[in-house]
């Protein structure tokens, strides 16, 4: 059919420093924040590996969005069918948000707060600290939003329980101290 590799190769450009420790600290959406101990979007750090070229960052100021493309490191397998966290049936993972999936790879749109020496600050993450990025692209509004698009099984969720609508906490979720010992210390400039 193709000629193409049964396997692909991807090495990570970045790691992200977020507050969350662990899957039940993080938003299940980078806009879904409560319940999370701080109660708003969380701010972050994208950090470069060393071999990266700084030059690649280059124009990247200016977007107030970027997409993450990034590893589910800790994801561990897949089922073709998952219960989504707003409840409701099991539902094929190609219609979920799910991080269990086929090819361990997530995206999420987050706001871009500075372009900085070999990092970039941005907020509203959803990521785990320690994430693998793959690859980073500006968000360009006219190509990716698409604000009356439908979204299947999601409507119906939402024309019952509220647009938008998100599960709960099961108890109030946490930063990781090491992401605030991190942060104050690249603030401070004592690493």
């Amino acid at each position: 059919m193709h000629d193409t590799p049964d396997t692909f190769t991807f090495r990570p450009i970045a790691f992200v420093r977020s507050p969350y420790a662990r899957r039940i600290d993080a938003p299940h959406q980078p806009t879904v924040v409560a319940g999370t101990e701080a109660g708003s979007a969380a701010d972050a750090i994208i950090e470069f590996v060393a071999d990266f070229p700084e030059a690649a960052l280059q124009d990247l100021a200016g977007f107030e969005r970027i997409w993450v493309l990034f590893a589910f490191d800790r994801s561990e397998g897949w089922k073709a069918l998952v219960k989504p966290p707003r409840g409701g049936p099991r539902r094929g993972v190609l219609a979920t948000r799910s991080p269990h999936r086929p090819n361990a790879i997530g995206l999420s749109a987050v706001e871009l707060v500075a372009v900085e020496e070999r990092c970039l600050r941005v907020c509203g993450v959803d990521l785990l600290d320690g994430t693998p990025i793959l690859d980073i692209k500006p968000y360009v509004p006219y190509a990716d939003a698409f604000p009356a698009s439908c979204a299947g099984w999601i409507d119906a969720v939402d024309a019952a329980q509220g647009r938008q609508s998100a599960p709960g906490p099961r108890r109030p979720r946490r930063f990781s101290p090491v992401f605030n010992r991190n942060v104050d210390q690249r603030e401070t400039g004592s690493e």
